[in-house]
């Protein structure tokens, strides 16, 4: 009862309640975010932090200052939106004495017979599941992407 009054003094005074599961990221909180993950890098030098998960998909924003692995998700798609910086994006080819690191993930040093790609800001990469892909960023520089995983099984 009182979420449905609440409802509708907000519809009364214009302002209507966002529909279960909307999410809306300003740029400025993703710009506070990025700053955020420059201070968290790892050993591999990269920081990420997954922002939601709704239903078979997820948002993260992932942030590199150097290469990273190369990655072959065997249930899950890919989509980057370029935020900041610049990379190689390698995709295809085959993986190099490739492991399962977890659980549908298999990861590798390097790939070889893969497509280079440069990615600048603005930029949308969809890969599908089971593709192999890195992404190479050069010493000194600094990128930052949107991500969206979507589950496929």
């Amino acid at each position: 009862m009182r979420i449905t009054f609440a409802v509708i003094a907000l519809a009364s005074l214009g302002l209507a309640a966002d529909p279960e599961g909307f999410k809306l990221y300003k740029n400025s909180e993703l710009k506070n975010l990025e700053k955020q993950l420059a201070g968290k890098m790892s050993a591999q030098k990269v920081a990420s932090e997954t922002m939601a998960t709704f239903g078979n998909h997820l948002f993260m924003l992932a942030h590199r200052e150097g290469n990273g692995e190369v990655e072959l998700h065997e249930t899950q798609a890919d989509v980057f939106v370029v935020e900041t910086g610049e990379a190689v994006l390698l995709v295809g080819g085959k993986m190099v004495n490739p492991k399962t690191t977890k659980k549908n993930e298999v990861r590798s040093a390097s790939v070889t017979g893969a497509e280079r790609k440069p990615l600048a800001p603005g930029d949308v990469v969809h890969i599908p599941a089971r593709i192999p892909h890195q992404l190479l960023v050069e010493n000194g520089k600094k990128f930052t992407y949107f991500v969206v995983k979507v589950d496929t099984k």
